[in-house]
């Protein structure tokens, strides 16, 4: 905990019971209060949250995007100063979050994001690396940026959180975020990260070519989309 300031996780997680534990036991002091949003998962994850310490939301209806947003709601009433997301699969060591939040409590920030280094074969897949690559560059073109990732970890102020009016329900939440912190004038800043394989289970995302490709055309979808509303440098 920071003097003055309240620090919340968001951790949404749909079907984690393997993860899960080693991944809330790494969360640094740092972090006032963690919850994880249960995203229609038919395993233990939701009893497993709750008996590792952490404060359990259900957003029944699939989405990253959705389960992010369950997330923010849930703290509507009693805002804290600085959220953070990270993913339940534990390939991100989600202990640097602490180097996060100190950036952005002292004011040198106001959105923090994590670059993935691979330090294990197969961290990352092919389709993973082309699509951050291709993302990063049309940002870097029509906004003017170079972000080196999409990096899921990432922590930012609830004011400025709150100014993004963050919309979309699945896998374009990453990289909306961080066109609209870039169209607002947000303070953004990557940190390099050590990127690990999936620690069980597999992945939504990148553990079938289809959901690799849906994905990857959802990022597309919402570039585009920021695009055509303008405030760009293109």
């Amino acid at each position: 905990m920071y003097p003055g300031k309240v620090t919340a996780l968001i951790i949404p997680a749909r079907n984690e019971a393997l993860t899960l534990p080693g991944v809330l036991a790494a969360v640094p002091a740092e972090v006032d209060h963690v919850l994880v949003v249960d995203n229609g998962s038919t395993d233990d994850t939701p009893r497993i949250a709750k008996k590792c310490g952490a404060k359990v939301v259900s957003e029944p209806r699939k989405g990253y995007g959705r389960a992010c947003q369950a997330g923010i709601s849930a703290y509507e009433a009693d805002p804290p100063d600085i959220v953070a997301f990270a993913d339940a699969d534990g390939s991100d060591d989600i202990s640097r979050l602490s180097e996060f939040i100190g950036l952005l409590t002292k004011g040198e920030a106001d959105l923090v994001l994590s670059r993935r280094i691979p330090v294990e074969s197969g961290a990352m897949s092919f389709q993973q690396r082309f699509g951050n690559w291709l993302a990063t560059r049309l940002i870097r073109f029509f906004w003017g940026y170079e972000y080196k990732d999409l990096g899921p970890m990432r922590a930012i102020t609830w004011n400025g959180l709150r100014k993004l009016n963050m919309a979309d329900a699945d896998f374009g939440w990453t990289v909306e975020m961080q066109i609209k912190a870039l169209k607002i004038g947000l303070n953004a800043r990557e940190l390099p990260v050590a990127y690990l394989k999936r620690k069980a289970g597999r992945s939504k995302v990148s553990g079938t070519l289809v959901g690799s490709l849906r994905a990857g055309l959802k990022i597309l979808q919402v570039i585009f989309h920021e695009i055509l509303k303008g405030e760009h440098n293109g």
